[in-house]
């Protein structure tokens, strides 16, 4: 079959030897990208240029602002330096001497070391006399020697934003004793007014903030958007407030845009130059649109070109496709092309011998399905098949009849009759066998329709085919009467057939337990043993049937008196135990005569005499030197032989210092 293949493969290789005019289909593809390439690195390109001249505009602004406020902050230390031995009612004159400074500031205040505002000029009502010992800049200045502007702030007479530019004032011993400043008004003072000029084409801008993110000066007035939105995304803020200065590709407004960063280190302040990126690649755009035009204009005709000679070149091959349709929806058998092409009649030769091999394969498939489909239907073992994704799309009729099911609901009805307790784990253990492949082999309980609970065990295997995997296969078991006998079998193991209570075997086992978990979480237990006495008389008098009978009914009156959660075993002959888990020593000896008061009433009759037994019964608690129930039955078992020395239907409970105490009734 693969001679045909190949065949057919060499005769579309040559057959595409004639489609070269693709080519040029293959060409415009390149053109377009190189055409995008091309608009790629011109957008680098103009960014790069764009971000070089926002890097020196805003050099330009930062120096020019940083040069107006260090001469304000010098003009302020010089008047600081004249205010110095200057008595405090003559302040106000000096203040008003300085009127020059007016043309820098809108006024003029000082306060002493405790931030009383001293005088101030122009006089302001009110001004005189405010404390300011509790703002953010006073406290600045009172720890720091170094000039200081504020964070900015609404002026009390003008209504306007305002920030104030502050020097410390020292007295002769150079001790802080106050400081002098001058207000600047943001919006109607000239400290941003050439700012307001500055255009950057139409949608460019200039922005100055605190290094806190307030806004400062923004389009000739302060801005009303957030500080997010004013810087950028977030990231950049980040940045920019932490000192950091530069250029970024970011978002204001919502649109991409260039932003260019510097540092006004004096006023600890920063400015912000930016411009859309549309507007800055807007020419790139004019100029590359008129070249995909160009290229729109070339491609039309190209394909118009290309769609006449492909139409006329694969016009026998639209024949030769109708002739495939037409085989595979059963109108024709095989293929007969009438062309001069070479290439198509071996294409069509091959084909008809690829038809003739599918039409044998098919037929053999259909005899091996019939053949699998007669075995697994006489099967007498449930049998299943499973797809790779795990859908059961087959059980064979010994599984329906095992597990029944109905066969047009058995794939869902499946996985709804495992018993709840079984089903997670079933899943979890299906699931790893679909992703790894590996066997499924797991026992579980499977709810029948008519009420029957089944122990099957199902085994599924995956199926290989050319070391592909195709499936699985799997086979189910009904183990109900196996299971039953297992547990018929531990029941017997671990059970006295006489009394059904529990045995020496299974006693100690719980007690194991019970040990253990005193050691690990510290939750009490206490033992009784105990014997019959007088019994010996029973069984020699009335037989051993009627010291049996006295055996059962002495075990269902023990076991009726305890609880649920104790545990009653005998343990040979006419000896007796009981565990109590979480039990403290006293509850225990309370049950211990409630079993002696219990059982001292219990009689059998033979002959016309009457028999009755009392217990001798021993107790003890787990202790922390227990290393195993052997250390426990021997401290028990010797506090049973001492309520037998004390005279029989006694109690004798040992304490923890294994001191044997007689508790006698």
């Amino acid at each position: 079959m693969t001679a045909p293949i190949v065949s057919l493969a060499r005769s579309i290789c040559s057959l595409q030897g004639r489609l070269l005019a693709g080519l040029a289909m293959t060409w415009l593809m390149i053109v377009g990208i190189v055409l995008m390439l091309a608009w790629q690195f011109g957008e680098e390109l103009v960014d790069d240029v764009n971000l070089t001249h926002l890097r020196y505009e805003s050099q330009l602004i930062a120096d020019g602002l940083s040069e107006q406020v260090e001469q304000r902050l010098r003009a302020l230390e010089r008047l600081e330096q004249g205010l110095r031995g200057v008595e405090e009612n003559q302040l106000h004159v000096r203040l008003e001497s300085s009127q020059a400074l007016l043309e820098w500031f809108e006024g003029l205040m000082l306060t002493d070391a405790d931030g009383r505002v001293l005088a101030d000029w122009p006089i302001v009502p009110g001004r005189a006399g405010i404390e300011t010992a509790e703002t953010e800049y006073f406290r600045r200045l009172r720890h720091s020697p170094w000039p200081y502007v504020s964070r900015p702030f609404i002026g009390r007479a003008s209504g306007d934003s305002l920030v104030l530019m502050l020097v410390p004032r020292f007295d002769d011993q150079g001790s802080f004793a106050g400081m002098v400043g001058g207000m600047i008004n943001l919006t109607s003072g000239g400290l941003f007014r050439l700012l307001e000029d500055i255009r950057l084409g139409g949608g460019g801008h200039v922005s100055v903030f605190t290094a806190t993110g307030e806004p400062l000066f923004h389009l000739r007035r302060r801005s009303s958007r957030s500080d997010d939105e004013a810087f950028g995304d977030s990231g950049t803020l980040e940045l920019v407030l932490s000192g950091w200065q530069g250029e970024a590709a970011s978002v204001v407004d919502g649109e991409p845009a260039l932003v260019s960063y510097r540092q006004i280190w004096p006023a600890d302040w920063i400015v912000k130059v930016a411009i859309p990126q549309a507007q800055a690649q807007a020419p790139l755009g004019d100029f590359l649109s008129r070249l995909w035009w160009a290229w729109l204009v070339l491609a039309i005709l190209l394909l118009i070109t290309m769609r006449w000679l492909v139409r006329r070149l694969l016009r026998p091959l639209h024949r030769l496709e109708r002739q495939i349709a037409q085989v595979g929806a059963g109108e024709r058998r095989y293929l007969e092309l009438s062309t001069s092409m070479q290439e198509l009649r071996q294409v069509a030769s091959s084909f008809n011998h690829l038809e003739h091999e599918r039409l044998a394969a098919l037929e053999h498939l259909r005899d091996r399905q019939a053949f699998l489909d007669a075995v697994l239907g006489s099967t007498p073992i449930g049998m299943f098949v499973a797809d790779l994704e795990g859908r059961l799309n087959y059980l064979n009729p010994a599984l329906l009849e095992l597990l029944g099911l109905d066969a047009w609901n058995s794939t869902r009805e499946w996985w709804q009759r495992i018993h709840p307790a079984d089903q997670e784990g079933a899943r979890d253990m299906w699931r790893h066998t679909l992703a790894t492949g590996n066997d499924f082999v797991r026992q579980m309980r499977f709810l029948r329709g008519d009420g029957i609970t089944l122990w099957v065990e199902v085994h599924a295997s995956q199926v290989l085919g050319n070391e592909q995997p195709l499936g699985f296969v799997g086979m189910v078991k009904d183990i109900t009467a196996r299971r039953q006998q297992e547990a018929l079998q531990r029941w017997e193991a671990e059970h006295d057939p006489l009394t059904g209570l529990l045995n020496r075997r299974g006693f100690e086992r719980r007690l194991e337990e019970a040990l253990a978990e005193y050691s690990k979480t510290g939750t009490p237990a206490v033992l009784i043993l105990f014997d019959l006495d007088h019994f010996k008389p029973i069984n020699d008098e009335g037989g051993h049937a009627l010291g049996d009978e006295m055996l059962r009914r002495v075990a269902q009156v023990v076991a009726w008196e305890v609880r649920r959660s104790d545990h009653v075993a005998r343990q040979g002959g006419d000896e007796f135990a009981v565990l109590l888990p979480s039990c403290t020593l006293k509850q225990a000896g309370e049950i211990a005569e409630s079993l002696r008061r219990a059982v001292s009433e219990v009689t059998v009759t033979h002959e016309g005499k009457t028999y009755s037994i009392t217990l001798s019964m021993g107790v003890t608690a787990l202790q922390e030197d227990d290393e195993s129930v052997e250390t426990v039955l021997a401290r028990a078992d010797e506090a049973s032989y001492k309520a037998k020395a004390n005279g029989r239907n006694t109690v004798v409970i040992t304490t923890l210092d294994d001191d044997l105490i007689d508790s006698l009734w």
